[in-house]
Formats: structure tokens, sequence, C-alpha cells
């Protein structure tokens, strides 16, 4: 994935995918409406859902900064316990896909707006496996739906901005229900926060939070809230 070392390395890889017609751009939000179809109003105290769009690095940054999110943490989704690790999954063979578990308080934020946080500016919808210069199968758009009512509100959802075409392109999202989810290692936790000065977040990352605050000013807030607690 993205090794400290790998500056020259990814500069050709910049080129090549641009040639190859690949968006290497940093990117932008795009203004959407709420979802139609939302989740029934709960007097539970937290929910949780889980979310895959490219380096959970940047996935879990936007949401550690919205307001109602208790937790954000970058894991793995899609495949079995045994094949939940780094090293096992960059390769795109294990079935995973680098994800983040939400974990809000629905009366604070509804999955709708969730949702609307995931395809406005955490990630972009349309591109197939892969996001930005991060190529395979472990960076593909998922929505991991923890009951059928998940489910149903991101279908809907889906099919509501396919319909708008408020993008250049079809949303190629996938809904992969009963799927578990494992935690990332610990040097992935809060990666955007720890490495602001990082050359992939400065350019893949840190404009994903400026469209968020811009977008959606009342629901983010400036200081995130952190696996590690800090």
């Amino acid at each position: 994935m993205r090794q400290r070392p790998v500056l020259l390395i990814a500069g050709i890889l910049l080129v090549a995918l641009a040639m190859r017609g690949i968006p290497v751009t940093a990117q932008e939000g795009v203004a959407l409406p709420k979802p139609a179809v939302d989740a029934a109003r709960s007097d539970s105290a937290t929910d949780v859902t889980v979310f895959a769009g490219g380096c959970f690095w940047g996935v879990q940054g936007v949401f550690q900064h919205v307001k109602g999110v208790t937790n954000a943490v970058s894991g793995y989704a899609g495949g079995s316990a045994r094949t939940a690790h780094y090293d096992m999954t960059h390769d795109g063979t294990s079935g995973h896909a680098e994800s983040v578990e939400i974990t809000y308080d629905p009366k604070q934020i509804t999955y709708g707006q969730l949702l609307q946080i995931f395809f406005s500016v955490a990630h972009d919808p349309t591109q197939l496996n892969r996001q930005g210069p991060d190529v395979g199968s472990q960076y593909r758009s998922t929505i991991f739906p923890r009951n059928a009512e998940q489910a149903e509100v991101a279908k809907a959802y889906i099919a509501q901005l396919d319909q708008a075409k408020l993008f250049k392109r079809r949303i190629v999202t996938t809904i992969e229900a009963g799927k578990e989810f494992f935690p990332a290692e610990k040097y992935h936790q809060d990666y955007l926060v720890r490495n602001t000065d990082d050359p992939y977040i400065l350019y893949n990352d840190l404009p994903k939070l400026r469209n968020l605050k811009k977008l959606l000013p009342d629901i983010y807030r400036d200081k995130p809230v952190l696996v590690s607690g800090r």
C-alpha cells in the first residue's frame, strides 16, 4: 500500500495511472441531498455500520470529524478471520476490503446522514475496485450493513443518486450483508490524525476533510474522536 519510501515509486505510478485514464487528482466533494428513505428513529444509545471506500486512513479520518460519531475503527471486512491482516489483504485476493466500522448515536445523526457523508466526501463511489492511486478489490466501494434496514436504506439511496445523475458515472458501490468486521493493526488507527504531513495524506485525504467542512458544516466537528482516546 503506502509505505514511507515510496515517493518516487508513487510518482511513477501516478503518471502510469494517468496515461491509462485512471483518476489521480485529489477528490472533489459532491453536494448530495439527504436520503429520501432513512432508518427509523431509534432510542438506542449507539448503533454501528461499516463502510469501505478505498484506503481506510481517509475514510476513518472523515468520520472521526462527524458529530454524533463516537468511534471509527479501521479494519477489514468481506473475507475470513484468517486473512484479516494487512500483509494478507494488500494483494486483493483475500476477499477483504479496507473498511471502517462506525459507531454512532442515532439520536444525533441518522444512518442516512452517514450514507450522505460516505457518498459525498469520503470517497468516489463511481470508481470500480480502486480509489485514486490505490487499485484492487481491497479498495472497492462497499457498504456492509449490520441489519436488513440498513441494507434497504443504502439500496434506496444508491437508486436515488443514480436517478438524479449527480455523478458523471454510474455508482458502483456494492452492498455485502452478513460480513464480519475485523479491526486493523494498531499502526493503522488514527493514521490521518497522526500523520498530517504524510504526502499521501496531504494529497488524498486532507481534501476530504475540507470538503466535509465546506459541504456539511452542520455535522462537522473540528476535534476528532480517536481510537486511542487521546
